[in-house]
């Protein structure tokens, strides 16, 4: 089993195997503290200067990865379920964002 560090993932470049996009690099992690299990990664949506934002963030669920690889992360997500991970503010709950 290959270990990776966030340091580490954050160096991937993450594309959808459904139609072949570029996600973008992993800025974040959602956290499940209970479980200690990473639950999605976040990619920062682009901010432009004095923090106004042009693009939402986008949440990845971890059960969404097909495959890590050297250089990328492989994830398989439709148009739809692609338009369902787009949040303009970070859930409040129990998970730790690192």
């Amino acid at each position: 089993m290959k270990r990776f560090s966030t340091a580490d993932l954050r160096q991937l470049e993450i594309v959808n195997l459904c139609d072949g996009s570029r996600l973008g690099y992993a800025n974040d992690f959602e956290f499940d503290c209970e479980d200690a299990k990473i639950l999605s990664l976040i990619i920062n949506g682009s901010c432009g200067i004095f923090g106004f934002c042009k693009e939402d963030d986008l949440i990845i669920p971890w059960h969404k990865i097909e495959c890590i690889g050297e250089d990328t992360i492989l994830v398989k997500l439709t148009q739809h379920e692609l338009s369902c991970c787009v949040c303009q503010h970070h859930r409040k709950n129990k998970h730790f964002r690192f």
